[in-house]
């Protein structure tokens, strides 16, 4: 299974590629909003883990980028898995993104991150 990791912190992208890699998963990596939809139609990952706050997102507007890949053909049904420091987001993209959705809360326990990835892809199927 390959994940794309989305964060702009290098340390937070190493972190999921090691503790995800030694889960048996791939691991492809974007820094940047720009980066995310391309990566994602280039790449086809079976999910995407996404850092709600990258740099150049409105601040009002955390669930852009969910919203860029949910409206692109390619991408409407990949499950996400939201990365965030702001524990009052679970449910509130309601309304703003359809589809498989988790949630971990920074600072998150790195043992959940397959779990939570494995638990989100099978709600998709």
């Amino acid at each position: 299974m390959k994940i794309l990791v989305v964060d702009d912190e290098a340390a937070i992208r190493l972190l999921c590629r090691v503790n995800l890699e030694m889960e048996g998963f791939t691991v492809v990596e974007a820094a940047t909003r720009q980066e995310v939809l391309p990566m994602a139609r280039a790449e086809a990952p079976d999910a995407v883990l996404l850092d709600l706050m990258l740099p150049g997102v409105d601040p009002h507007d955390e669930w852009a980028v969910a919203r860029d890949l949910r409206s692109d053909p390619l991408t409407a049904g990949m499950p996400i898995v939201f990365l965030s420091a702001r524990a009052d987001l679970r449910g509130q993209e309601e309304g703003s993104v359809e589809g498989p959705v988790g949630y971990l809360t920074k600072p998150f326990n790195p043992n959940e991150l397959a779990p939570t990835l494995r638990k989100v892809m099978a709600e998709r199927r």
